[in-house]
């Protein structure tokens, strides 16, 4: 798997997770759309620490700096 997901991108991912496990934590959201929000929180914070996102992948978005040679 090849990097895919920039620094920035990458930092917003983990605050939005953050985020949302706060917002349930706090009983803001709750029910099924809590369960949602905290399913799709791992998949943020699991695709931010790997740098690979696979939809990115299928839409051809990149969002890393390409380093010069």
């Amino acid at each position: 798997m090849k990097k895919n997901m920039g620094d920035v991108d990458r930092a917003l991912r983990i605050v939005a997770a953050g985020l949302a496990v706060i917002l349930y934590s706090l009983g803001i959201i709750t029910g099924t759309i809590g369960a949602v929000l905290l399913v799709l929180a791992g998949i943020f914070l699991i695709t931010s620490f790997v740098g690979f996102c696979p939809l990115y992948k299928v839409f051809g978005i990149n969002t890393c700096k390409l380093k010069k040679a």
